[in-house]
């Protein structure tokens, strides 16, 4: 790409300062009303975007989401790093770290959840705006991890969960990225799953038992267990 400087209303080797000159005549012919049908009609078509209230709504939460200044344990180290210089997500509109669940929409839950602990994470995202997401950041969060006892808990047995992030911690990249895919996810464009992609829906492999028909046989929390995996 080759920049080059013209004074406005001359013309220039490509033409750039009489095509701004046009554009100006055309623009005060449309104030005059001594465009025709068809011109105007093309004047138009250049420069107005019809959309709908719900997309400009979806496209302005999605992009101007406040996280919470939460952080549960090591993996709150790697999401520091996010408003850095070297990720800079401010870029996507993610910069501004909230204090106050009054004022976020965003919960990232950076390390283990204990069971005395649950209650308290539950409060805060109860306390942020509607409409609010939550991202499960790191094994331990989603899945119990290394920690896998009787005084974890993942996150999504107690709140609903949008994203969760793997790792053990994950990298800020990893963090960023699951906040992109939020971000698609809010305005509608959720990015299909490995199944859908790879049309592998139906091989799924359920192992479940006798008395509990079509249950995972995972070491995690079932739904309305209290007690230890």
């Amino acid at each position: 790409m080759e920049i080059t400087r013209a004074k406005l209303g001359q013309p220039s080797v490509e033409g750039g300062g009489e095509e701004f000159r046009i554009q100006q005549q055309r623009a005060r012919d449309m104030l005059r009303g001594d465009l025709t049908d068809a011109e105007l009609e093309a004047y138009v078509e250049e420069r107005v975007l019809t959309t709908t209230l719900d997309k400009v709504t979806a496209w302005a939460q999605g992009n101007s989401m406040f996280p919470a200044t939460f952080g549960l344990a090591c993996c709150a180290i790697e999401m520091m790093s996010l408003p850095g210089a070297r990720l800079d997500i401010g870029r996507f509109g993610f910069e501004a770290f909230r204090a106050s669940p009054r004022q976020a929409d965003m919960l990232i839950l950076s390390g283990r959840v204990s069971i005395k602990m649950a209650p308290i994470v539950r409060r805060i995202y109860d306390q942020m705006l509607e409409p609010r997401w939550a991202i499960s950041m790191g094994a331990c969060c989603s899945s119990m991890g290394v920690f896998n006892n009787y005084a974890i808990v993942p996150a999504d047995k107690f709140m609903p969960i949008d994203v969760h992030v793997p790792g053990c911690p994950p990298r800020p990249e990893a963090l960023a990225h699951a906040i992109l895919k939020l971000r698609s996810k809010v305005q509608g464009n959720p990015p299909r799953g490995w199944r859908e992609r790879y049309e592998a829906i139906g091989t799924e492999e359920v192992v479940g038992s006798a008395d509990r028909p079509g249950v995972n046989a995972i070491n995690v929390f079932q739904s309305g267990e209290t007690q230890g995996a």
